[in-house]
């Protein structure tokens, strides 16, 4: 029998051995990568668990889908549905650009509030890269999800509510700003940004990991982006005083080199952090920071290993968690089984983390990793591989859950 996920009373979940897990299938490519994706996540829990646990899985209509069904892009009874299941898995959903309609992927995070978008990125040879060495960069984005500019707090250029809030800004802040502009607000909260802090600094503290850098432009965003630092600094020394370590005492009084079982909380300026990870990526561990960072700091450590195709998702709150493929729709392959599924596949390993089935979870991995070194990729990749070979997206799930069910 097959049961949905609860929660205890310290809002941990509840895992039942036969679990109903929603997903939403996605457009564009979302057929042909979740097609690929699950014969691949079912071959794990089967290796794993030898029949002892499995997932049943349950399609939720969004997107143009659940615009066909039920006439709204995202349908309430979806959004109830994953509130109910306490996590789901999704592919892509497209958003009309310059539309007036919001991000389907933004509403779902800010409905659910799921504050944390965790991006763990990795390299998995001989995926092609543009560095020297991709190997080196094994860092984990904690980016804040619900609030920053992707609030969605917005005002056309030629409507009241701007003229109202150009005058406001004029006449209280003494500030000008040209008559016809258009205007977003920016805001940042203490309770959102530590939470967010504490979710990656608890990350660290149970990977065993050396760093956590807080990211920001505090130096021109003071009372935003500075107070993202403020606060993040002050979640660290109120909350794991025990735990972590300054930069500045590890370079007086430890000569450079962090205690074991000390994790070090520093912080970057926005634009350092993007120099630093090319140069330096293995000096960071884990990066914690604001919406808008957070959305460029993980598109551009996935194209240091090989891109979005490879770059799993996990957007994470205290009661649900969703897991999704960071890259897009791409429409113009759709249909074509030739879309790759890896993110998506190793997204699923993180939802089977989240689930705390470790085991299927590094199944998963290890299955993506020995499937790419095969060297029997989708078109994205064996371009650039030396004696690489082509493989339709269909095949490509089929070999990464032979090589599962191959394991050991």
């Amino acid at each position: 029998m097959t049961r949905k996920i609860t929660l205890d009373q310290n809002l941990k979940p509840i895992i039942p051995d036969r679990v109903v897990i929603p997903y939403i299938q996605g457009d564009g490519i979302g057929k042909d990568i979740w097609n690929a994706a699950v014969p691949v996540l079912d071959a794990a829990v089967e290796k794993a668990y030898s029949g002892e646990k499995a997932v049943e899985w349950k399609e939720l209509p969004a997107g143009e889908k659940g615009f066909e069904q039920t006439g709204e892009w995202l349908p309430a009874s979806s959004v109830d549905a994953i509130r109910e299941h306490r996590i789901a898995i999704k592919g892509p959903l497209m958003t009309p650009v310059g539309e007036g309609m919001r991000s389907l992927n933004v509403r779902i995070r800010q409905e659910l509030d799921l504050y944390a978008c965790i991006r763990p990125v990795r390299y998995y040879p001989p995926v092609p890269n543009p560095v020297k060495h991709p190997e080196k960069v094994n860092i984990t984005v904690f980016r804040e999800n619900t609030e920053d500019l992707y609030a969605g707090i917005e005002c056309d250029s030629s409507s009241d509510n701007a003229a109202r809030l150009i005058r406001f800004v004029k006449d209280e802040l003494k500030c000008t700003i040209p008559v016809d502009s258009s205007i977003g607000i920016k805001p940042i909260s203490p309770g959102r940004t530590k939470r967010l802090v504490a979710r990656a600094l608890q990350y660290a503290k149970t990977k065993g990991l050396k760093s956590v850098t807080l990211m920001h432009k505090g130096n021109i965003m003071k009372f935003t982006e500075g107070y993202f630092r403020k606060w993040g600094y002050e979640e660290a020394f109120e909350n794991f005083a025990h735990d972590v370590i300054t930069e500045d005492e590890v370079f007086e009084k430890h000569g450079g080199k962090i205690p074991d079982s000390r994790i070090m909380i520093k912080d970057r300026i926005a634009d350092m952090v993007f120099a630093e990870v090319l140069l330096k990526p293995e000096n960071f561990d884990v990066i914690a920071c604001p919406n808008l960072n957070g959305d460029f700091i993980s598109d551009a450590l996935a194209a240091q290993v090989g891109g979005l195709g490879i770059a799993p998702g996990a957007n994470v709150g205290d009661e649900c968690a969703v897991f999704e493929a960071t890259h897009g729709t791409a429409p113009d392959i759709a249909g074509k089984d030739m879309a790759n599924p890896c993110s998506l596949i190793l997204s699923g390993a993180l939802m089977f983390d989240h689930m705390g089935w470790h085991e299927a979870a590094e199944l998963v991995r290890s299955g993506v990793g020995r499937a790419l070194a095969s060297k029997r990729v989708t078109a994205d990749l064996a371009g650039g591989i030396e004696d690489g070979e082509e493989v339709s997206c269909s095949k490509f799930g089929r070999i990464t859950a032979r090589k599962i069910s191959q394991e050991g």
